[in-house]
């Protein structure tokens, strides 16, 4: 069927938002950018006079689709080599959707994000309308074609998989350049103790390198062993240059609402170590070195102010 420009503006007006979801859902960037033009290929051939609410319509096929590949990305991380984590997206980008409330901002960060692995497919979906997009459990039940209380059970089991007692803290760009400018300083010092003291007890970091870049296949738990492989983690050497493509450009950025250390190799973002800041410290790192997961990534940092380098000889 023929598409008119109507229609084009009706489906563009809503893309920021159905990105923001399928990003939400899948935890890949890329994946939310193929979902959402797989929604409008439907919305192109559909017979759209007879579609009454646009916006209900195009969450629901996007969701399907969503729910589709959330299936099989399941089966294949069970052949992914080493840890698999979300694609980071930095401060500004229309994937991180809305961040009007604590809710909204928290659904959207790596340690959310990752955690919400833990989820069913349908769990996912009916945390993530309802808990980032607002969607109250009768939309969301149209959306699945489920029961509205069918909808309130699954959301309290999702809730029940997510729950925890730790509180994160929010930044702005000017508090993250401070947490990680203090981070960088204490693994650099040469001084476990001065990095221990940034961590909470049972700090965790996590690496995904996808089997092109080195990563730990487990995650290290504890402040003490996290504190130790940090200070070797950023340690200069020619071999960890090699392996990410040359010497890097260390910056201090946002990711997903979180203080980053951006490691840049000439114009590509090689390295994205997101810090998850709790109230009693850093509580987890996120260690995205996967060059397949970094594109949105680098596309971005070329287009934004980025500040200046935390080091260039490094």
């Amino acid at each position: 069927m023929l598409i008119g420009a109507r229609d084009v503006e009706v489906f563009e007006g809503a893309r920021a938002r159905l990105e923001a979801i399928a990003y939400r859902l899948l935890g890949s960037a890329n994946d939310a950018e193929d979902v959402v033009q797989d929604t409008f290929l439907r919305w192109q051939a559909a017979d759209r006079e007879l579609i009454e609410t646009p916006e209900a319509w195009l969450t629901k096929v996007l969701t399907n689709i969503c729910l589709n590949r959330l299936t099989s990305a399941r089966a294949r991380r069970e052949t992914y080599v080493g840890q698999w984590l979300p694609e980071p997206v930095f401060a500004g980008d229309r994937m991180l959707g809305p961040s009007d409330t604590v809710e909204q901002r928290e659904s959207v960060s790596i340690a959310m994000l990752t955690l919400m692995e833990r989820l069913s497919a349908k769990e996912r979906v009916v945390y993530v309308l309802r808990e980032a997009f607002g969607y109250s459990h009768g939309e969301i039940a149209e959306v699945l074609d489920l029961t509205e209380s069918n909808c309130q059970q699954i959301y309290r089991r999702a809730k029940q998989h997510l729950a925890t007692d730790r509180r994160r803290v929010e930044v702005d760009a000017a508090a993250a350049r401070k947490i990680v400018e203090e981070f960088l300083a204490a693994a650099l010092s040469g001084r476990t103790d001065a990095l221990v003291r940034m961590l909470t007890d049972d700090a965790v970091h996590i690496g995904d390198g996808g089997g092109v870049v080195f990563s730990l296949p487990s995650p290290i738990a504890g402040a003490l062993r996290v504190a130790r492989f940090l200070r070797g983690l950023v340690e200069p050497s020619e071999a960890k240059w090699a392996m990410i493509g040359g010497q890097p450009v260390l910056f201090a950025s946002v990711a997903n609402g979180m203080p980053a250390l951006v490691l840049v190799v000439g114009d590509r973002v090689a390295t994205v170590v997101s810090l998850d800041v709790a109230t009693d410290g850093i509580a987890a790192f996120h260690t995205q070195a996967n060059p397949a997961k970094l594109d949105r990534a680098t596309r971005q940092w070329a287009t934004v102010e980025h500040g200046e380098p935390l080091a260039d000889n490094w």
